[in-house]
């Protein structure tokens, strides 16, 4: 198989997990749209570029560790399906990296948004 046939094959797989996620994870999706609502405000706002690389960095920071934790966690559930401390210690320290993330990405937020706003009022 060529070099780029391996490329097709991976990035099919990769978008195909991508819309798995998307159709079975409610905290992704919410973090879509919350991402997606801060980009409609990026655009009102006319957002500068140095702006939006921290607000797109955030945005994605979040996504890829709540894909990182879905995946764990459901691996963790087909390893051991029955309750056990080093599994619930796994998920928990998987759900603290997302809520990291997450009061990281809120902060940039209001950091960047918090002058365009005040500008208004």
């Amino acid at each position: 198989m060529s070099y780029f046939k391996k490329r097709k094959h991976a990035i099919k797989f990769a978008l195909s997990g991508l819309v798995l996620a998307f159709q079975k994870e409610v905290h992704l999706k919410l973090f879509a749209y919350i991402g997606v609502t801060v980009c409609v405000l990026g655009f009102y706002f006319g957002l500068t570029k140095l702006e939006w690389i921290f607000i797109l960095s955030a945005i994605s920071f979040v996504i890829c560790l709540e894909l990182f934790n879905s995946a764990i966690e459901k691996l963790c559930d087909v390893i051991k399906p029955e309750q056990d401390p080093s599994i619930k210690y796994i998920k928990d320290v998987l759900a603290a990296s997302v809520l990291i993330s997450s009061i990281y990405a809120a902060i940039v937020g209001v950091i960047i948004f918090f002058p365009y706003v005040k500008a208004m009022i």
